[in-house]
């Protein structure tokens, strides 16, 4: 008597018939296919022993059904994007969610590198100076309108240009009757120290620190001989061709401030009412 070979679930004999061992033990097909086999995540049947099976994350499809959700292309051998849990050739992928380049129209290719600025997507290779035509890619550019240039090309077509030294200005300055100047350049004419925030003064259109321009141009108190300038709040009187600091104006003799009072000019002298009604 032959011992007995029998499939491991339904105990049939499996004498003369295809069986498939799994787990140390014999199946007949349909019990192993039952048993074993994987349901297609597509059309939901068994992945029967001799159908070619593909899973991806834990999901499993006959080789049929591995197929791009627009398309219907195959992926069996393909490469492929999941979105949302539909499988996409990288055709449809970029086609649907890629961005497509404003420069050339083309598009950008996950993984690729670009650039995105203001909402829109450029190549790495497409994003270029509109001057030089370089591409401009990490370094620092400036917009203008629809046009990007890179810093040196911007300079040289829209910045204006210092008055003095005629470089381009690229921020900042100072503007002096209408014109720019580098702070820098913005200096006295006599000392060339540099006047951006400071109280000066021009003459014949060229500026002066008010130390030089008093110096220069000025003219002297009768009594202190430094110049009077007028400037910061200053106040001075002036009698015929002579000149004084508010403060300077005392009588030559008393030394009593004149200021809002009479007096009375004695050769060089000024004198209070007091002082020249001693002379008579």
């Amino acid at each position: 008597m032959s011992e007995r070979f029998d499939c491991d679930n339904c105990k049939e004999s499996l004498y003369g018939r295809k069986y498939i061992q799994a787990e140390d033990n014999p199946y007949c097909i349909p019990c192993y296919d039952s048993l074993f086999a994987n349901t297609c995540d597509e059309c939901k049947e068994l992945i029967g022993h001799d159908s070619r099976e593909l899973f991806y994350e834990d999901r499993h499809y006959h080789e049929h059904c591995f197929r791009c959700f627009r398309c219907d292309r195959s992926l069996a051998d393909e490469p492929f994007t999941s979105q949302d849990d539909a499988l996409l050739c990288n055709d449809c992928y970029c086609n649907e969610f890629s961005s497509k380049c404003v420069a050339c129209d083309k598009t950008v290719m996950p993984g690729t590198r670009k650039l995105e600025y203001a909402g829109s997507t450029w190549h790495e290779g497409c994003f270029i100076c509109n001057s030089c035509q370089q591409p401009i890619g990490s370094k620092s550019f400036i917009p203008d309108k629809d046009d990007h240039y890179c810093v040196p090309c911007y300079e040289n077509k829209f910045a204006p240009r210092c008055t003095r030294c005629k470089q381009a200005l690229a921020k900042g300055g100072v503007t002096y009757r209408d014109e720019p100047w580098h702070k820098e350049c913005f200096v006295c004419t006599s000392c060339k120290v540099q006047l951006a925030g400071q109280h000066f003064t021009s003459r014949d259109d060229s500026p002066y620190c008010l130390k030089c321009f008093g110096n220069l141009y000025a003219k002297k108190c009768e009594a202190c001989k430094k110049p009077i300038t007028g400037f910061g709040g200053g106040k001075y009187i002036s009698f015929e061709d002579r000149q004084w600091h508010q403060p300077c104006f005392t009588c030559s003799r008393c030394t009593v401030s004149l200021v809002g009072a009479g007096f009375f000019p004695e050769q060089d002298d000024i004198l209070c009412r007091n002082c020249n009604s001693n002379l008579e």
